[in-house]
């Protein structure tokens, strides 16, 4: 039950006021989000790439003053397990960014991946090359396969866009994705401001 950030801007944004208010979120957050941190950063068409076991409260990485994406994905491992590095969100495949948060139960699906939501990403990739359909066909995939979901909320970016799903069974004030639109575009686990408004259980966006 993760915490996800993905921001993008045309014409560039400093991302270190972002990233500090997602910190605070993570550290207050009433479930512990303290397995690790991943972080995305496309500056200059240009991927930069970090991840750590450190929580990202306590981590005081610089950052460059201005991107175009910004990816961030705070890890709160499913019962305590798992807890590698390489197990960080968010995960890639050439351009593309992945993140996930939820939880799924008694999943009958083969994929590759060395935990759910690497597989979920991987099942996402093999529904074609559109993302927002992609999405949509591995919602009703899931689910089909599932005993039950309680949440599967995913964002996908590849720079030019940022494809998000909010999928959920239960409390919708832990799991409903947030969505910003305009210059600066984006979507969180939760409102940063009021400029973010709640995606409806279900909803895929292309932002």
């Amino acid at each position: 039950m993760c915490r996800f950030l993905v921001v993008r801007s045309a014409e560039g944004f400093d991302p270190s006021p972002m990233v500090d208010t997602f910190r605070e979120r993570c550290r207050r957050s009433a479930e512990f989000q303290g397995h690790g941190y991943g972080l995305a950063l496309l500056a200059s068409g240009r991927w930069e790439r970090y991840r750590s076991l450190t929580p990202i409260w306590e981590d005081s990485r610089p950052l460059p003053r201005k991107v175009e994406v910004l990816v961030v994905h705070a890890r709160s491992a499913f019962r305590n397990e798992g807890i590698d590095v390489l197990n960080n969100m968010p995960f890639y495949r050439e351009d593309l960014c992945f993140v996930f948060n939820g939880e799924l139960r008694g999943v009958r699906l083969k994929a590759t991946g060395r935990i759910g939501a690497e597989k979920i990403f991987h099942v996402i990739l093999e529904q074609g090359p559109d993302l927002s359909e992609a999405l949509a066909a591995t919602d009703r995939l899931v689910r089909s396969r599932s005993r039950y979901v309680r949440a599967m909320n995913v964002a996908l970016t590849d720079g030019s866009a940022i494809y998000a799903h909010c999928r959920f069974a239960e409390r919708p004030d832990y799991f409903t994705l947030h969505y910003r639109t305009g210059e600066l575009s984006g979507v969180s686990s939760e409102p940063l401001d009021e400029s973010f408004r709640p995606m409806a259980n279900g909803e895929t966006r292309v932002l």
